[in-house]
């Protein structure tokens, strides 16, 4: 199998032990994209895990650290399918040291509830949208 370019994800939460918000992060490219809402992330660097290349772009993009909590399994081995070249694994994360702020590649953020009506009003990237479902799945089940 063809090994895609790894994404990883964040899917920060109020709280780890009781999540009941969720930060949505606007994006403002590829021009395809701009104005979408995205689960902030980006891609993994030769030589990192995964859950060190999360760390470093919620540091670079939000300027904030985190703790993460569970992976939001995805249906392949690299996660979720984003296109024909690239997947990503998205994991519950919640803010240990700094405030959330719009640093790279995105022009609002925003924390909206964990629920369907609300989440579903955001014009989501349509590679998130599985994950956004399987987030609330995750939830309703917590």
């Amino acid at each position: 199998m063809l090994k895609l370019k790894q994404v990883v994800g964040a899917a920060l939460v109020d709280s780890l032990a009781a999540p009941t918000k969720m930060l949505a992060a606007r994006r403002t490219a590829p021009e395809e994209f701009a104005g979408m809402w995205e689960f902030p992330g980006g891609k993994v660097e030769p030589g990192e895990t995964c859950e060190e290349g999360l760390h470093r772009e919620l540091q670079e993009e939000l300027g904030v650290m985190v703790r993460l909590g569970a992976e939001i399994a995805g249906p392949g081995e690299q996660g979720w399918p984003l296109n024909a070249r690239a997947a990503m694994r998205v994991w519950l994360a919640e803010v240990t040291d700094g405030t959330p702020a719009p640093l790279e590649d995105h022009d609002e953020l925003r924390w909206v509830t964990l629920d369907a009506e609300e989440l579903h009003a955001l014009a989501w990237i349509p590679a998130d949208l599985p994950i956004v479902s399987a987030l609330l799945e995750a939830a309703r089940r917590a």
